[in-house]
């Protein structure tokens, strides 16, 4: 009897939390494939995820389509604001309005201001362990994962953290609309609520860092410039909502299945307790094997051929990063967590001008993280109750981790 073939279907409860032999089974047999549950092309295999990241036939701007594909009026209207701030993020945007965005941007958030940041990371990373400090059981995503890259970019940003818990809800509403895999309900509303709130406190701020500057990441992209001049206004407020969005989302995903990782792998959890120094290697590790990207997104911008299939223009593709990460073609024993791994050539932060911007200051907070959890507690391990995952497309994360300090 002939199996049936492979189907790709991010709604699926197993595939959600575990999608790796799903993906294994994808490059072997239809590693360019059609989903029919997202009427999008699914690309998994190493080479093809890396080309769509780079290939100029592929745009990255899939917000205009879907807006202009929208014959609901009254949708169009709820969602004009989302797409006059969501539109002019860095990971929306094709040259050259991309080049010079991130030409101020690389400016501003860059290796040398992350490097001068470890003291401040590891302050805060020292606060939300305190915050749990004689604790037996902890969910590691909500009290912990959440917490230290929230804090960071506030504090980059000078916001006081006091205002994490509405951003918060103002960024899953944003998240329901930009990575879920289905259509929940009122995501729509939820989005133009999320955005119109959070464009709005952004307004307010950098209104107050212009008659005041600070010595802030906000004071200092309203400062930059370029040949062409400085970011528009609703340039500097989208980028807002993008790095408070991006910079504490992504993280939190990376911290979560990094120590769920570990926890299935209690000797490579005992060597890193052995070898601290492994930290560095055991963070790229990390990245790779189970890391937050789950996939980037692109729209054919004209006909073009990757792995035998003919994409055509307007089409969506889905090129699933965690698939190319676990390609056996690219990596010895894929599926094998060795946190001394090298080379180890992920693609979880993207390639080419798409390459992450908040990179450096990911990893440094995961180092930190990771480090300090071992350092104060080293016998952790499963707490009591269910891991959750995020039903998201883009991202792959927890929104739950039960996890035993001692």
């Amino acid at each position: 009897m002939t199996a049936e073939a492979p189907v790709y279907d991010p709604t699926d409860e197993a595939v959600r939390r575990d999608p790796y032999p799903l993906f294994a089974r994808l490059r072997d047999e239809d590693p360019v494939h059609w989903s029919p549950a997202l009427r999008t092309w699914v690309v998994t295999r190493y080479d093809d995820v890396r080309e769509v990241a780079m290939a100029d036939a592929l745009s990255p701007n899939r917000l205009a389509p879907f807006y202009a594909s929208l014959k609901d009026e009254a949708r169009r209207s709820m969602l004009a604001e989302v797409m006059r701030y969501l539109s002019v993020w860095l990971v929306f945007r094709d040259p050259p309005e991309h080049t010079r965005l991130r030409r101020i941007l690389n400016g501003v958030v860059n290796p040398r201001l992350v490097a001068g940041m470890k003291p401040q990371v590891r302050r805060v990373v020292d606060k939300v362990f305190e915050r749990v400090h004689g604790r037996d059981e902890i969910d590691f995503a909500a009290e912990v994962a959440a917490l230290v890259p929230a804090w960071v970019i506030l504090d980059m940003l000078g916001i006081p953290r006091e205002h994490f818990e509405e951003i918060k809800g103002w960024s899953d509403d944003i998240r329901a609309f930009i990575g879920t895999s289905r259509a929940e309900p009122r995501r729509y509303e939820r989005v133009r609520d999320g955005t119109h709130a959070m464009a709005a406190f952004f307004r307010a701020l950098i209104a107050e860092r212009r008659a005041e500057p600070r010595e802030d990441v906000i004071s200092r992209m309203i400062a930059a410039t370029d040949d062409e001049g400085a970011l528009s206004e609703d340039e500097l407020v989208g980028t807002c909502i993008l790095m408070l969005f991006g910079g504490h989302e992504t993280t939190t995903s990376l911290l979560t299945n990094a120590v769920n990782a570990l926890l299935d792998h209690p000797e490579q959890l005992a060597r890193l307790r052995a070898e601290p120094g492994l930290i560095d290697s055991a963070v790229e590790e990390f990245l790779r094997y189970d890391g937050p990207s789950n996939s980037v997104a692109r729209v054919v911008a004209r006909d073009h051929e990757i792995g035998g299939r003919v994409l055509r223009a307007g089409e969506r593709v889905y090129a699933m990063v965690a698939a190319a990460n676990r390609d056996p073609r690219r990596f010895e024993r894929p599926d094998e967590l060795d946190l001394a791994r090298s080379p180890n050539r992920h693609l979880t932060f993207g390639s080419g001008i798409h390459f992450c911007l908040g990179a450096p200051l990911a990893r440094l907070e995961a180092q930190a993280c990771i480090t300090a959890l071992l350092e104060r507690h080293p016998r952790i391990a499963r707490g009591t109750g269910d891991t959750e995952w995020l039903d998201a497309m883009v991202m792959r994360g927890m929104t739950r981790l039960p996890l035993r300090l001692a």
